[in-house]
């Protein structure tokens, strides 16, 4: 691959035609990739995932990348680079490792064999790992294998990392990214772990939500006691914690952490705009989980709330005596775990330092609180005015039913906010997940148009950076 094809409509048009007719010979490469059971939290499987990281090193390769495996302490990463004569360089960012199928018995077939079945909602690839992440990352694979196919090159300079520890919590990565920063980076980060807005509405995720986590421990009586010999006279850590859970939250269902909406930006009206043309059913989306009131901040959409405003939620609460029957008992500790969502330039390590100094000031004299830190990480805001954000827009449009859209995340995609601060560089979040694929659940599926417009997608959009 050394001299850049046109990228012209004919040009385009010739691969897209490619994908239409090589379709049949992609799923067979996904099945087989689907095969291997690459499950990464568990080291009975680590020789499946050295196999799944070496499928996709050899299938590199046979399309003319340079490709290699990479050890790291867990499992190896995929680093491939391919070559063009001008343009953009971007690299590209999927993972081949799965979850765990747990439980087994609700699978309606072994996840390991996949299959395209008919659906009421259309056709489908049925396995493990069909959506997270390795269909995902083989309609980009394909759209290159198109593309050379047709023109002996890519439009665009294009590397690729594939890793094997995003299910298990990429201990390597970020030693990974530090240590090969050089190598790796790029003008732009494609990043193919998302979904569309609807089955009809492609979307490109440039809001990711940051995480903090938190677990709260207060003690009060140096063992449990009983409530009717101590009741009243002794302090309750249930009610102490109960009291500063419910300080939480006023009655607008804004967080009272003092200095927690510092760092918050207010939407653009033109994204706000975007985002009311979505024509996003609240009720219909709280009713799907049995709900109907949307709750959190007054005055404030759901979408809003659910991509571009923070969060605090108590995840899960423990005093006492939480068995079968009935015990009186004042418990000697209560604990509770919760989660902030961040946006914005909302700090994290600011940010629990402050909910610390809150727990503090509303614990008595007779308790003590401890803190164990859970998981941190900033928000992500993407430079959407860069040409490259428009014309992926423009790119997905032409392929979809519906406009593309500039949508927020309610999730964290730690990747991305690494990309940024070790590598320095923005990423394009470009996904063809479905909400109904069942992610990490049994029986987990890609929709086989998912598949193939997703990869006729990237194929627009690696044009469309070559003319961008």
């Amino acid at each position: 691959m050394s001299q850049t094809p046109p990228t012209d409509d004919a040009a385009l048009a010739r691969v897209l035609d490619r994908i239409d007719a090589d379709l049949p010979a992609a799923l067979d490469r996904l099945k087989a990739l689907l095969r291997i059971p690459s499950i990464s939290t568990d080291p009975a499987w680590r020789e499946d995932c050295a196999r799944a990281a070496e499928w996709l090193r050899g299938d590199l390769e046979g399309l003319g990348f340079a490709a290699r495996l990479d050890a790291t302490p867990g499992h190896p990463m995929v680093v491939a680079h391919g070559t063009a004569g001008q343009g953009p360089h971007v690299l590209f960012y999927g993972h081949y490792d799965v979850q765990p199928v747990d439980p087994l018995e609700l699978w309606h077939r072994d996840p390991f064999d996949p299959a395209v079945e008919d659906t009421p909602a259309g056709r489908v690839i049925r396995a493990r790992g069909a959506a997270d992440d390795k269909g995902q990352l083989m309609t980009f694979v394909e759209a290159c294998r198109a593309w050379i196919a047709e023109h002996g090159s890519l439009p665009v300079r294009v590397s690729i990392l594939f890793e094997g520890e995003e299910e298990s919590g990429s201990p390597s990565l970020v030693p990974y990214l530090k240590a090969k920063g050089d190598e790796l980076k790029a003008d732009l980060a494609l990043i193919c772990d998302t979904g569309m807005f609807d089955p009809q509405t492609p979307a490109i995720s440039t809001m990711l939500r940051g995480l903090l986590g938190q677990e709260v421990i207060i003690t009060g009586p140096e063992r449990d006691l009983h409530s009717g010999m101590y009741g009243g006279a002794a302090m309750n850590p249930a009610r102490v914690l109960a009291r500063i859970l419910a300080d939480l939250h006023d009655d607008e269902g804004r967080i009272q952490v003092p200095g927690f909406y510092d760092d918050v930006p207010e939407l653009s009206d033109e994204l706000r705009a975007q985002w009311e043309r979505l024509g996003f059913d609240a009720e219909a989306f709280l009713g799907a989980v049995g709900l109907k009131h949307p709750a959190g901040e007054k005055g404030r959409t759901a979408l809003e709330m659910l991509w571009s405003r923070p969060t605090c939620e108590i995840n899960g609460m423990t005093a006492g005596y939480t068995g079968a029957g009935f015990k009186t008992v004042l418990p000697s500790k209560a604990s509770a775990k919760i989660s902030f969502r961040l946006v914005g330039r909302q700090d994290p390590a600011k940010l629990r330092a402050a909910f610390q100094d809150f727990v503090r000031a509303r614990v008595p004299a007779d308790c003590k609180v401890e803190f164990v830190n859970h998981s941190a990480g900033p928000a992500s805001v993407m430079a959407t005015d860069h040409p490259a954000f428009e014309a992926a827009r423009r790119a997905l449009s032409d392929e979809w039913p519906r406009e593309a859209a500039f949508v927020g995340c309610g999730g964290s995609i730690p990747i991305a906010g690494y990309f940024k601060t070790i590598l320095g560089m923005d990423s394009l979040l470009v996904g063809f997940g479905r909400d109904d694929d069942q992610l990490h659940s049994p029986n987990e599926k890609y929709d086989l148009e998912s598949f193939h417009k997703g990869t006729r997608s990237w194929a627009r959009i690696l044009a469309a950076l070559a003319r961008a």
